[in-house]
């Protein structure tokens, strides 16, 4: 099964969290982030039959929010913080491990 998420992010919050996986695991675990196959919410894990490890720790991120009008038209924009786990934090529920 091949997981992808509805990530719309921009390369900066894209190179945000890059930085944190290359600080916890190294230069090669960051060459192999994919924002849209292997950093997700917990949620998103958890829609795809996986489950966060206990004691892993969330990688920090951020989504911008865009609050429209009753036309559809763009009024504000805030920046909203998130928290994902990369792949090496999580487990297929029903694996031993």
């Amino acid at each position: 099964m091949t997981i992808q998420s509805n990530w719309t992010g921009s390369e900066t919050t894209s190179n945000i969290v890059r930085k944190q996986i290359f600080n916890r695991w190294g230069a090669e675990e960051a060459d192999k982030y994919d924002p849209k196959s292997n950093c997700l919410t917990f949620q998103s894990w958890a829609n795809n039959g996986y489950r966060v490890k206990k004691g892993e720790k969330a990688i920090k991120s951020y989504i911008v929010i865009e609050k429209k009008d009753k036309q559809g038209e763009v009024v504000s924009k805030y920046p909203k913080s998130i928290n994902l786990f990369y792949i090496k934090q999580v487990e297929k529920i029903g694996s031993e491990s």
